[in-house]
């Protein structure tokens, strides 16, 4: 019973390793974007050296709109940039890209979880790279058919937010990218995948020799 309860101890350990190191880079970057907006925007923490050295949101920001504008150049759609912020169809309607349109959020959830699984760091960064650009792609997307529609006039599905559309159809490709990831063989802990998503308990001490006792 005690190597059980030995197995059982060091999968605990991992997994507390493993929500310290997703937590703390998931907080890294979400909070540390938001204090980049804070301190690169006009207002009364302003830092001319942020704004001048660390924001990388507006470039960010700026590849966003100027990859929706390519792509809906594609069908055939004429945009123009009314300010950094503001994409739009001549004679017609334009979408404001603010801070919260970034997707900032949802990328550092991917960078985080993918920094936290085991495997190399080769594999990671092209896990890592990989997701932001489907993510990226997925909001590029959102902002090409939200001018279009707001130009036609069509509804919203079910009458929701296009921020939550976004926000599910996000998470769902996130989720998709970890059942995958998983498919490769590792697991959120870095042991071998089991029926649990946690490790093989029974398999690992089978591995040692021991045969694990079921009362």
């Amino acid at each position: 019973m005690k190597p059980y309860l030995d197995n059982r101890g060091q999968q605990q350990k991992n997994l507390l390793r493993y929500l310290a190191k997703f937590l703390g880079v998931f907080c890294l970057l979400f909070y540390g974007t938001e204090a980049v907006i804070a301190f690169s925007s006009p207002g009364h923490h302003y830092s001319p050296f942020v704004a001048d050295y660390l924001n990388f949101i507006d470039p960010f920001r700026y590849w966003l709109l100027e990859s929706t504008r390519s792509l809906l150049f594609l069908f055939g759609i004429p945009t123009v940039f009314l300010d950094e912020f503001t994409i739009g169809i001549p004679g017609g309607r334009s979408v404001k890209m603010v801070y919260s349109c970034i997707g900032y959020g949802v990328l550092s959830f991917w960078i985080a979880f993918v920094f936290a699984n085991g495997g190399s760091w080769q594999k990671k960064a092209a896990w890592m790279a990989g997701g932001c650009l489907a993510l990226c792609g997925i909001n590029i997307g959102r902002i090409g058919l939200l001018l279009v529609a707001i130009n036609k006039g069509w509804p919203i599905p079910l009458g929701w937010d296009h921020h939550t559309w976004f926000n599910i159809v996000a998470y769902g490709l996130i989720f998709t990218l970890i059942y995958f990831w998983h498919r490769t063989g590792k697991s959120p802990v870095g042991g071998t995948q089991g029926p649990t998503g946690f490790g093989n308990t029974a398999t690992n001490l089978k591995k040692r020799g021991v045969e694990p006792e079921l009362s």
